[in-house]
């Protein structure tokens, strides 16, 4: 297993581009497009029309991915964003710290 910079249920600032400043927590990723969704930030307007499954129609607004180098990881401690190291545990596991100490912890649902 790889140790990704971004993971699923972290809460990020975007740092570059339209939505810069924004906040939110990562939704998904695609480590091999080097992209990530984020709740809140990028969002795209769709016309939809009606059919069996989807009986409204309308315009729908939802998220589009954004490349993951312009997302930081917000730091636990100050609520800024940060950049990551790692940490090898005794046990040979590593842990993701930001620059202020703390381990970063992905919120699970």
């Amino acid at each position: 297993m790889s140790l990704q910079r971004i993971r699923k249920g972290d809460s990020v600032v975007v740092i570059s581009g339209r939505e810069r400043g924004k906040t939110g927590k990562v939704k998904q990723v695609w480590p091999s497009l080097d992209r990530c969704t984020i709740e809140g930030v990028n969002l795209m307007k769709r016309h939809t029309r009606p059919t069996q499954t989807q009986r409204e129609g309308g315009i729908i607004e939802r998220e589009q991915p954004i490349a993951m180098c312009k997302v930081m990881p917000v730091d636990p401690d100050t609520g800024k964003g940060t950049r990551i190291r790692t940490r090898v545990e005794d046990d040979g596991s590593k842990t993701r710290i930001a620059k202020s100490g703390k381990p970063i912890e992905a919120e699970t649902n």
